[in-house]
């Protein structure tokens, strides 16, 4: 679409002469005799540049360029003046002009700075534009993804940052639930106060009750002194349960009565302390069934996933690998590095059991044991050459996530796959995937597949 300018000017012939000049130049071009007609127009019209004399009978200039940038700041306006009056259009640039012209100008004078101000106006637009993203995925930057599935992760914490409602983060070990939990106390009204987190499975089960509430000196053996549970170390921000799956029954009441009642007691005390915590949780468990083994309280399931957030395995969003593949390049510290065409392919379609913990581990050690800067389908481990861990029932070429996938996204995927494998000789892909050729050729036209040595 042309950039459509408006031209404000009393003067009959230089508002026809410009007129022509910007239309000759390819502009979208409106005009105005006066002031306040060039307002109406303005307003009807939304011009991405405003060009208007400075002295006109009525409403001058000066009472344009404030009257625009009122209704639209971020519209542009450039004045016309005399040669005789630049200190008026300087005048004019401190009150939000971008730029002035003084009469007489030739055509050339008269489009490049036109030019230069709509190339300033497409800047400021990108400019406003990345900063929206930027700051839509601001400490997101660690959580990397495209894909649908992690773009409502995304809209999930968005939402929930700021509430108190606690959050329960579920999905398979390496997929990043620490990471979601902290761009959630990121995102949050807490987030100048600690983020503290405790893996209740990696503590002893008889450490675990005092690490989380504290205990006060003689409470057991070896209770030298008083200690300050997690649940106080995170006062005012958040605290990250990891692993709550594993939180052994008989604790369970005590977690429950602490965001209950918002209170906590240390071990062997007396005194409770009030709370002002807010709680993340996580698990790599299959929650329902704990429920239905007795192994987790029924009440306190409730009390933890007021806010469910799932995060898919790896393997359901392969369109993300790419994009973490090279994240984790320049993490370590090399960013210059690729992988070529077979082995970004075999990777993809790798299953990835350990999921994005295993998919960095890989990534750590290619980058070590790498011949060049580009790494090839021999230098991978034996395991993903061969596609151990690829789950079974699933094939290297369909792997649907659970919520459906267009089918001729899948099919495209397919028939691209089918020509890789046999080199892009149509021929041989049409006599893989069991069609005439003038099949395979139909669909490479249908989905705009191009060969890559054309």
């Amino acid at each position: 679409m042309k950039p459509k300018i408006l031209i404000i000017d009393d003067d009959t012939s230089l508002r026809r002469v410009l007129e022509y000049n910007l239309q000759e130049a390819g502009y979208q071009v409106i005009a105005a005799a006066n002031g306040e007609e060039g307002l109406r127009l303005f307003s009807e019209e939304s011009p991405v540049l405003v060009i208007t004399d400075m002295k006109m009978p009525g409403m001058d200039g000066l009472q344009v360029l404030k009257a625009v940038k009122k209704q639209s700041p971020e519209t542009l306006v450039m004045i016309i003046t005399a040669f005789g009056t630049v200190d008026i259009a300087v005048e004019a640039m401190k009150l939000g002009a971008y730029d002035y012209i003084t009469k007489p100008f030739n055509r050339d004078e008269l489009r490049l700075t036109v030019g230069k101000a709509l190339q300033f106006t497409g800047l400021a637009a990108e400019n406003k534009r990345l900063r929206s993203q930027l700051s839509d995925r601001s400490d997101f930057r660690t959580i990397v993804g495209a894909s649908r599935q992690m773009e409502r992760v995304f809209d999930i914490v968005r939402k929930v940052a700021d509430s108190e409602a606690a959050v329960l983060i579920t999905g398979e070990s390496g997929t990043g639930k620490e990471l979601v939990a902290r761009s959630i106390h990121a995102h949050s009204g807490r987030r100048d106060a600690p983020f503290v987190a405790i893996n209740c499975a990696a503590i002893p089960r008889d450490l675990l009750e005092s690490e989380l509430f504290g205990h006060v000196k003689g409470a057991f053996t070896g209770a030298v002194k008083d200690k300050t549970g997690r649940f106080q170390l995170a006062e005012g921000g958040t605290l990250f349960l990891d692993e709550v799956g594993e939180l052994p029954l008989e604790l369970q009441p005590k977690l429950l009565r602490a965001l209950q009642e918002k209170v906590v007691e240390p071990v062997g005390g007396t005194k409770a302390h009030k709370l002002d915590v807010r709680l993340v949780a996580a698990t790599n468990l299959d929650m329902e069934k704990a429920l239905a083994d007795g192994t987790f309280r029924e009440d306190l399931y409730y009390r933890l996933s007021v806010i469910p957030i799932h995060l898919p395995p790896l393997r359901e969003r392969p369109d993300d690998i790419p994009l973490l593949l090279r994240y984790f390049c320049a993490k370590h510290g090399n960013p210059q590095v690729g992988f070529d065409r077979r082995a970004l392919d075999t990777l993809v379609k790798y299953g990835w059991p350990g999921n994005v913990r295993e998919l960095e581990n890989t990534v750590e050690r290619l980058l070590i044991m790498r011949n060049s800067d580009t790494i090839a389908l021999e230098d991978l481990p034996d395991k993903i050459r061969s596609g151990i861990g690829t789950p079974s029932g699933t094939s290297a070429v369909i792997n649907l996530p659970p919520e459906g996938y267009s089918l001729e996204q899948l099919e495209r995927e397919v028939v691209v796959a089918a020509l890789e494998r046999n080199n892009w000789n149509q021929t041989a892909a049409a006599r893989f995937l069991r069609v005439p050729r003038h099949t395979l050729i139909y669909r490479m036209e249908k989905y705009g597949i191009i060969p890559p040595d054309k």
